[in-house]
């Protein structure tokens, strides 16, 4: 067990034959007793500092583990969102793959399908044109007709008209 102050204080030498000065070894006893108490107390203001400077490194120590945790959950949270990122750009792009040919496919049915109704609509107007072209044809074929100056020719009076004209309206009835 270590000297405290009062051990030194209270410490008594036994006195032999010319020994020392009592006056003088008081004044030394004294004088290291001042000394020892205030190297305690430095030494105990230096634990009170040296437990405070520990509490503050463990403080800062685990400030230091937190923000090193922090900032490998925040790089796990980065490389996550990129991954996720990346993930949803290739998914995106098959979709758009994906509707960019079913538009070009339907782009090229269409396409089929007008030129199909195209091929039709030529031979129907090739029809229609013969048609039309045949018919005008006999038209002008009985314009050219000579009944129509055989008609010219033929002349009729009012009576032979309406005489004609009942005898048509009793074969009807």
């Amino acid at each position: 067990m270590p000297l405290t102050p009062l051990d030194i204080h209270n410490k008594e030498f036994s006195k032999g034959f010319r020994g020392y000065d009592e006056d003088e070894v008081n004044e030394f006893l004294d004088q290291v007793i001042k000394d020892y108490e205030m190297i305690i107390r430095e030494k105990k203001e230096l634990e009170e500092r040296l437990n405070d400077l520990n509490s503050r490194l463990g403080h800062f120590t685990t400030i230091e583990e937190t923000l090193n945790k922090s900032i490998v959950i925040a790089q796990e949270a980065g490389e996550e969102v990129k991954r996720n990122a990346q993930k949803e750009a290739k998914l995106i792009i098959k979709e758009a793959e994906k509707n960019s040919d079913r538009i070009i496919n339907e782009a090229l049915s269409k396409a089929r399908k007008i030129a199909l109704e195209i091929e039709d609509l030529k031979k129907q107007s090739k029809v229609f044109r013969t048609r039309f072209k045949m018919l005008i044809e006999a038209q002008l074929d009985m314009l050219n007709n000579d009944d129509w100056d055989h008609l010219l020719q033929y002349e009729l009076d009012s009576t032979e008209l309406k005489s004609a004209a009942r005898e048509e309206e009793d074969s009807l009835a």
